[in-house]
């Protein structure tokens, strides 16, 4: 009667283990579109920034992409200085240099057997031509691009971060690049006769996108 009863306890938990399991069931693994595209708003040492991208899936964890963006590039020697009035100058400032980068590069997502889909980290290298835009200080500063100049660099980032969320349809993430570029030539005077040929800056971007 004991074993009875033993044999009868063990098969009812059995049983009920595996309606548990009937009832629990794993959550699908989610499938993201291949293509994604948005914008970049961009914070970082020499200024802010707006960019867009386009990326597209090659398998599950890696991705192609191409962006462009516009941002403005300081001298770290720069000193800004403010007058009775609250106007902001530059002493010896010569131009406002603007960077126009085009990149192609891979995007690799890490992880991602272990975390779940509202965390996706990554990391990402892209490399291409910049171009370098420059106008004059001493001028006001949309009459300034009436005599602006056009400067070319070879150049590319490196970065990490990570894409947020489960949706399907919208793509937020946050992305820190570490940039730098050669100038061609004699390179951009920022500040009057000082010449920069390697520029490099960090940025911190918010990517905001859509998923089709």
């Amino acid at each position: 009667m004991k074993k009875l009863i033993i044999i009868l306890v063990f098969i009812s938990s059995v049983i009920y283990s595996q309606k548990i399991g009937d009832i629990i069931e794993e959550k699908p693994q989610v499938i993201f579109p291949t293509n994604s595209w948005g914008i970049d708003i961009m914070i970082g040492e020499g200024g802010f920034g707006l960019g867009t991208f386009f990326r597209k899936a090659f398998t599950q964890n890696f991705y192609g992409f191409v962006d462009f963006s516009i941002s403005e590039s300081k001298d770290e020697r720069e000193i800004q200085y403010w007058d009775y009035w609250g106007n902001v100058y530059t002493f010896g400032k010569k131009n406002r240099v603007f960077l126009m980068p085009v990149n192609f590069g891979i995007q690799y997502r890490l992880f991602s057997n272990d975390l779940t889909e509202s965390l996706r980290p990554f990391v990402c290298v892209g490399a291409g031509p910049h171009f370098i835009l420059t106008t004059p200080y001493d001028k006001e500063f949309f009459n300034s691009f009436g005599y602006a100049q056009m400067k070319y660099a070879v150049g590319g980032y490196i970065g990490f971060g990570a894409n947020f969320g489960s949706s399907t349809s919208t793509l937020v993430g946050l992305t820190f690049k570490y940039f730098y570029l050669h100038v061609l030539g004699d390179g951009v005077e920022n500040l009057y006769n000082k010449f920069r040929k390697n520029i490099s800056h960090f940025y911190l971007t918010l990517n905001l996108g859509l998923m089709y």
